[in-house]
């Protein structure tokens, strides 16, 4: 790989830390836990391996239109790696949004959305509520 190619994307995860196949996915929503709150649901799922914690996100078309949409994804993939520190290894996470979601990225930006995140983690019981 030349060093052009591996200098893109600066600041960007690997596709590793990501849920990328829908059996992934539907093997979380199936088998994992949820909790939820006014914003999010999140569905965690403990799989063999002890590598960092992977993400899906999930956000329908009740929260708004694809810019919208997209604005909402970045900010949750900001705040879950912001809090993936505190979150157990060897996990996979699916984040889904609610359609509330989209007014409080809009008007908090993403400390509020990383702040709802937390509280979430919290309730579940993965990560502490205290430290933000």
């Amino acid at each position: 790989m030349s060093e052009a190619a591996e200098g893109r994307g600066g600041g960007r995860r690997r596709k590793r830390g990501r849920l990328s196949r829908s059996g992934d996915f539907d093997r979380v929503f199936r088998d994992g836990r949820s909790h939820a709150n006014r914003y999010l649901v999140v569905y965690s799922f403990p799989r063999s391996g002890g590598d960092e914690p992977r993400l899906g996100i999930s956000v329908g078309r009740k929260v708004g239109g694809a810019v919208t949409r997209n604005q909402v994804k970045r900010q949750l993939r900001e705040a879950f790696w912001a809090c993936a520190g505190e979150l157990p290894d060897g996990h996979d996470f699916v984040v889904v949004a609610r359609p509330d979601v989209a007014a409080l990225a809009a008007d908090g930006g993403a400390p509020a959305v990383e702040s709802e995140l937390r509280e979430v983690m919290a309730k579940a019981g993965l990560a502490e509520e205290g430290e933000r």
